[in-house]
């Protein structure tokens, strides 16, 4: 493993041969934020499951390269495909489901419109989504994954059923149930899962989108006698998910 804790997604285009031409604002970090230089090592992630150790060469205001010294496949993704179907929530609740969500391991996120949600239109959507990507960006940097996890656009409570073809499970969390967790995953023995989870808004699902989302086939469960703030309720649930499948220990 490489001793650089600096990580940098970057895209294909990026590549030339084998030199990596940092985009404007990784050079920004690399020059002023995190002082490095010419003969310094930094390791940059091709989101394609592969990472790379580079040797910069160029570190000037102009532009910022390196020479790939090494490449082996990314670590730090867990097997279990886990898709985290989010209700929208306000701003600051969001942003931090989607930075710790990341940091968890989930594979894939889809925001939800619902109906006791705070936020209820898509046009959130069209001011939000670059800010959603650099944050989720920068948590798999800094988690150390191999991937950035795939960002869906926001979609209402019932195109959600659509989206539940291909999961070996899916889960949505309602405080009523008594069917615990680790009963719900009993008998998920594939080696790679794909597993999906619902939660709800501030309000919790209201009975009539648990009785839909039951009769599509997801599987309710309860969390405890303790009741949990929506965004806590997401990343508890998604890391029990992953501890008792197996990806959460060394």
């Amino acid at each position: 493993m490489s001793m650089s804790t600096n990580r940098f997604f970057v895209p294909a285009s990026s590549f030339e041969g084998e030199l990596v031409r940092l985009s404007r604002e990784q050079a920004h970090q690399v020059r002023q934020v995190l002082r490095l230089d010419v003969g310094d090592t930094v390791v940059v992630l091709d989101d394609r499951g592969a990472e790379y150790d580079v040797v910069l060469t160029a570190v000037n205001p102009k532009e910022t390269i390196g020479r790939v010294v090494i490449t082996r496949p990314a670590a730090g993704e867990p097997k279990v495909q886990l898709t985290l179907f989010q209700s929208l929530l306000i701003r600051e609740k969001f942003e931090w489901v989607l930075q710790k969500a990341t940091e968890v391991g989930v594979a894939q996120i889809v925001p939800v419109l619902t109906a006791r949600g705070l936020v209820r239109t898509k046009q959130i959507e069209e001011n939000k989504r670059d800010r959603w990507q650099r944050i989720l960006t920068e948590a798999a940097e800094q988690a150390h994954r191999g991937r950035i996890p795939r960002l869906e656009p926001v979609v209402p409570f019932a195109e959600v059923f659509s989206r539940f073809v291909g999961f070996d499970r899916f889960l949505i969390a309602a405080p009523s149930e008594t069917v615990s967790l680790r009963e719900a995953l009993r008998g998920m023995e594939r080696p790679d899962p794909s597993l999906a989870l619902l939660i709800g808004p501030e309000g919790g699902l209201t009975d009539e989108e648990v009785k839909l989302a039951r009769d599509q086939g997801a599987l309710a469960v309860g969390l405890g006698p303790r009741i949990l703030r929506t965004e806590t309720a997401a990343i508890v649930t998604c890391a029990l998910i992953l501890y008792e499948l197996g990806e959460m220990g060394s």
